[in-house]
């Protein structure tokens, strides 16, 4: 089997919740909008990545996804995001820190999803 992508559904009670974690901070871009339908729904993207987010209050209570995007340039990824969007930083991993894996990372969060920003 060989595979060239994995694209994740992210589940919120409030899409803009997404929105402004994805595009706001992290600047992927809506590459597929539904965002004025009864089931709101959006493709984001960034280069090669691509998330679908989908607002469903049911589903969002029971998906809570943590997630790793890799960089190889945490500190000044680390630096635009501290800067621009602090409240996204996750209270336990706030800082560029060495983990015993060997990976250096910082981590954010909202009120749906954790993601760790990570370079090896």
């Amino acid at each position: 089997m060989n595979f060239s992508k994995l694209v994740p559904n992210v589940f919120y009670q409030d899409i803009t919740d997404g929105l402004k974690l994805f595009v706001d901070c992290l600047e992927f871009e809506v590459s597929y909008n539904e965002l004025h339908a009864p089931q709101r729904f959006c493709v984001l993207a960034k280069g090669d990545l691509r998330i679908n987010l989908f607002e469903d209050a049911n589903l969002a209570k029971e998906h809570n996804p943590e997630f790793r995007l890799v960089t190889n340039d945490i500190e000044g990824v680390y630096s635009k995001v501290s800067s621009s969007h602090p409240e996204f930083l996750h209270p336990n991993l706030n800082t560029v820190t060495l983990r015993p894996w060997g990976a250096r990372e910082f981590a954010l969060t909202d009120k749906q999803l954790g993601i760790v920003i990570q370079q090896w």
